[in-house]
């Protein structure tokens, strides 16, 4: 079975299944080794069609919050009878590791993404105690956040650190605070600050700092919180110290 991936999480799993992935996006960056061979088409959200459908693919696997949904449209409408694409929804770890399970059986690699899924289900055991309350960026310049109904916010929920913004007013996923973090930074006992999808540095955790003193920032691996698949099973021992460092900000 040929296979493009347009979702970098997803990708690194077919990989890790044996898949013949013959396409995915720019960002799919894990394995290593297959980010330098691989047929590259497009971003995740500047999908080319015509790239998708050179590759002649039996399956295109996408996401309804990675992928934009008219270019996803579009493959699927230019795809010639027998192959299909499938759209898969991640908002939760119960949903992110459901789907692994679906698409180890589309793939025909059940029994071993069968065997991914118990590896995750065991590492990351049972949801931990909250243990305080964090902020989690995802962008800068506006100023936005991770909200409820989103992986992220599962995640964190998982390693016992609450969402200082899951019961935001806005409707929004990603809520925008305006301008800037002073909005609600006394709502947060630390500030999570993630490489992607905004990389960002040390350079503006000194910046932070420096305008709200009142707030802790704390770098961390974006793909921890944010990549599903086979990363839940290399992101628990950075996401426990996630935890702790959300812990000791609320003993400080």
């Amino acid at each position: 079975m040929r296979v493009v991936s347009l979702v970098p999480s997803w990708t690194e799993f077919l990989h890790d299944l044996g898949v013949d992935v013959v396409g995915q996006t720019k960002f799919c960056v894990r394995p290593e080794a297959a980010f330098r061979r691989v047929s590259r088409v497009g971003g995740t959200k500047t999908v080319d069609p015509e790239k998708v459908l050179a590759l002649n693919p039996d399956l295109v696997v996408a996401n309804r919050e990675e992928n934009d949904r008219a270019q996803v449209e579009a493959v699927r409408e230019a795809l010639p009878a027998g192959a299909e694409v499938l759209v898969t929804d991640v908002r939760t770890v119960a949903s992110a590791l459901h789907e692994m399970a679906v698409l180890g059986g589309v793939v025909e690699r059940e029994a071993l993404a069968q065997e991914w899924v118990s590896r995750i289900h065991n590492a990351w055991g049972a949801p931990r105690t909250e243990v305080g309350r964090a902020g989690y960026a995802v962008w800068s310049s506006p100023w936005m956040v991770a909200g409820r109904d989103t992986f992220i916010h599962d995640v964190m929920r998982h390693w016992g650190i609450g969402n200082a913004f899951a019961n935001s007013d806005s409707a929004a996923r990603y809520p925008t605070l305006a301008p800037d973090p002073e909005t609600g930074a006394a709502q947060a006992d630390l500030w999570l600050l993630p490489s992607e999808p905004f990389p960002f540095t040390p350079k503006h955790v000194e910046s932070l700092s420096g305008s709200l003193p009142e707030a802790k920032f704390q770098l961390v691996d974006g793909e921890a919180f944010s990549w599903y698949g086979s990363r839940m099973l290399h992101a628990t021992d950075h996401l426990s110290r996630v935890s702790e460092w959300v812990g000791h900000a609320v003993s400080l």
